[in-house]
């Protein structure tokens, strides 16, 4: 069997070891079915070929693809350029891909879509997401709630469906929670290993990185915690399910 590429972004070691648990959490995976590399400490390997693992899955960041390069930090510009060197062999093979939250706006700017902090942008919590008509039939999503919560909380977003990509999820003040290019290349808005512990801990370490005023660290904990999120972690269950 393959292993699945976990491709991870975040410099906070305990926000990445976090999110790598609840990757393994929602899609059932082992460590050992993985091959874990923190971009932000880690080079890819030489002339990596994506078809030598069974899919790749995204986690999200605190860069933003639509920044001006001139304002990256080296981390954030050496991270992106990594991720965007392997989406031509992605997008190419039509490989299986899940890119949660920065994953979205990778491929929508591989693809030539328009990823901007113009409109979109949501703050974070839990935001509800429903089923599109293709939503509705794709193996990912068919069957989930028409309607479901999802945590959400980024400052940038798709403006524009890029050519070719097909709709899942939309939300009211976020168009674009989730489409798919291909047949097997899929993105999220939403963070779909995140629960509430996760957000708790990724507010502390984040407050202070302009997505909210740090004084409402505590409210938004509370609303994260009163909120039920289910749907998104049976989306990336079915991913490994589907590509394992």
């Amino acid at each position: 069997m393959k292993r699945f590429l976990i491709l991870q972004l975040r410099p906070e070691t305990e926000a990445s070891d976090a999110e790598y648990a609840s990757i393994l959490d929602k899609t059932g995976l082992t460590p050992n079915q993985t091959h874990r590399i923190r971009l932000d400490c880690e080079e890819l390997p030489n002339a990596l070929d994506v078809t030598d693992y069974a899919g790749v899955i995204v986690g999200g960041g605190p860069g933003c693809v639509s920044d001006d390069p001139a304002t990256k930090s080296l981390v954030d510009a050496r991270v992106e350029a990594a991720i965007m060197g392997l989406m031509p062999q992605i997008t190419a093979q039509d490989h299986p891909f899940m890119g949660c939250c920065y994953g979205l706006g990778v491929l929508a700017v591989h693809l030539g879509g328009d990823v901007s902090k113009d409109q979109f942008g949501e703050p974070v919590g839990p935001s509800t997401c429903h089923l599109t008509q293709d939503g509705a039939r794709d193996p990912l999503t068919a069957g989930l709630n028409s309607t479901f919560d999802a945590f959400v909380g980024h400052k940038e977003a798709v403006q524009t469906l890029p050519d070719g990509c097909v709709h899942l999820l939309a939300s009211d003040p976020c168009p674009f929670q989730m489409i798919r290019w291909g047949q097997n290349v899929y993105a999220t808005q939403f963070h779909p290993e995140a629960d509430a512990r996760d957000f708790e801990q990724r507010i502390n370490i984040y407050k202070n990185f302009g997505y909210f005023p740090p004084e409402d660290a505590q409210k938004l904990i509370d609303i994260c915690h009163s909120a039920e999120v289910t749907q998104p972690g049976e989306i990336l269950r079915r991913f490994a399910q589907r590509y394992g």
